[in-house]
């Protein structure tokens, strides 16, 4: 199960792709088919992240977590 990290909805457009950045912040960059977009920052939000977890954006828009299965690995 995943848990929400943040209050702020993102909210999508086509031939962008969107994911959390290393500094805490949601990017979105252009895929290959669009060729006018620009990378940017979209929220405005920071997420502090924990070591264990995979951070993504879920379909509502919002930050989300869920905790690793690394299989008896660290």
């Amino acid at each position: 199960m995943a848990e929400r990290m943040t209050r702020e909805r993102v909210s999508r457009e086509d031939g962008y792709l969107y994911y959390l950045g290393k500094d805490g912040y949601v990017w979105r960059t252009p895929m290959k088919t669009n060729t006018r977009g620009r990378k940017s920052r979209v929220g405005s939000e920071k997420v502090m992240r924990a070591e264990g977890y995979l951070y993504f954006i879920d379909k509502a828009g919002y930050v989300a977590r869920a905790k690793m299965n690394r299989k008896g690995r660290r």
